[in-house]
């Protein structure tokens, strides 16, 4: 069976990012989970900060995540956070479902909160997305490349090019990604 990643929920927030670490969960490369808690932080601070958006459309987009990742939510993780520390008490939610989902990673951009000597004990890595993903292409660049050339085609309002989608993913701070696809834009 591949590895198990938990998805944080800062890593689910933007659309790009989300859509890119979906798709790639449909490829059987890893085991993407998180948890109904994950799925309220990212839409609560996307609807804080997108007024032009309702709860259903992202109760929508809750529902297809779950309905694209097969067995994707943790549960009965609960009891264990009392036993985790982390430097930021709210993210030991996050740990414990990693820990009951038997995961090797945890995809966040908030590393800081997620100190290597709090995971250690538990044999759980927390990895920055560009490097989740980076990893992912290095072992199955076709895989990622494919899942990437999906997401592009996916964009209809408004279309974009590779470059323009390796644009996106630069700002979102996938630099080793990108230079990665870079050599690969002509398939994108």
């Amino acid at each position: 069976m591949a590895y198990t990643a938990i998805y944080d929920a800062c890593v689910l927030f933007p659309a790009p990012l989300r859509d890119l670490l979906l798709q790639l969960a449909t490829t059987g490369l890893f085991r993407a989970r998180w948890t109904a808690r994950i799925q309220q932080e990212w839409i609560g601070a996307l609807l804080e900060r997108r007024k032009d958006l309702t709860p259903e459309q992202l109760d929508r987009t809750r529902a297809m995540m779950e309905a694209a990742v097969p067995d994707c939510l943790i549960t009965g993780y609960e009891p264990l956070e009392a036993a985790v520390e982390l430097p930021d008490p709210d993210d030991r939610h996050v740990l414990a479902a990693a820990i009951r989902g038997q995961a090797a990673v945890i995809v966040t951009s908030n590393l800081k909160d997620f100190p290597a000597e709090h995971l250690a004990r538990w044999d759980i890595e927390a990895q920055h997305p560009d490097e989740f993903i980076r990893h992912a292409f290095d072992l199955h660049p076709g895989a990622v490349v494919a899942s990437v050339r999906t997401c592009r085609l996916r964009l209809k309002n408004p279309p974009m090019t590779a470059g323009d989608l390796l644009d996106v993913y630069l700002q979102l701070g996938l630099t080793s990604t990108v230079a990665a696809l870079q050599e690969m834009v002509e398939t994108i």
